[in-house]
């Protein structure tokens, strides 16, 4: 995890509560800023990668504050081998509250861009890690 700023210019100041890190695993608490929030986040899953089943994490994030800077998150991945040395990374957020209305009303919209751009660098940095 703290590779994350390596490829994804949009993730900052990580760091972990409970000392489970660097490595996600069920139930880990962690910090990260991302889009300019400071985010607590706990891993709600994690299945390792196994032959012929795809790794997922998943996390629940969320920003404290009132109705006007609350924000609730849960990002999920998928990430599974396929034939060829391939891999396929499937990933989707949801988000609630304010800051993330706004943000999703922004054009171009920062969230997909900005989750499109950590998914580019994460393979990158696996092409990179593979040489």
């Amino acid at each position: 995890m703290r590779a994350w700023p390596t490829y994804y210019r949009n993730a900052a100041d990580i760091r972990f509560h409970d000392g489970s890190g660097p490595y996600l695993s069920n139930g880990a608490r962690f910090r990260f800023t991302t889009f300019g929030f400071p985010v607590e986040a706990q891993v709600t899953e994690h299945v390792p990668p196994a032959p012929g089943q795809p790794a997922r994490v998943a996390w629940h994030g969320w920003v404290e504050g009132d109705t006007e800077t609350r924000l609730d998150v849960y990002h999920a991945w998928l990430i599974e081998d396929l034939p060829g040395n391939r891999v396929r990374i499937l990933t989707q957020e949801t988000q609630k509250g304010k800051p993330a209305a706004e943000l999703a009303r922004t054009k171009p919209n920062p969230m997909i861009n900005g989750h499109q751009d950590w998914i580019e660098g994460l393979a990158q940095a696996a092409l990179k890690a593979k040489r």
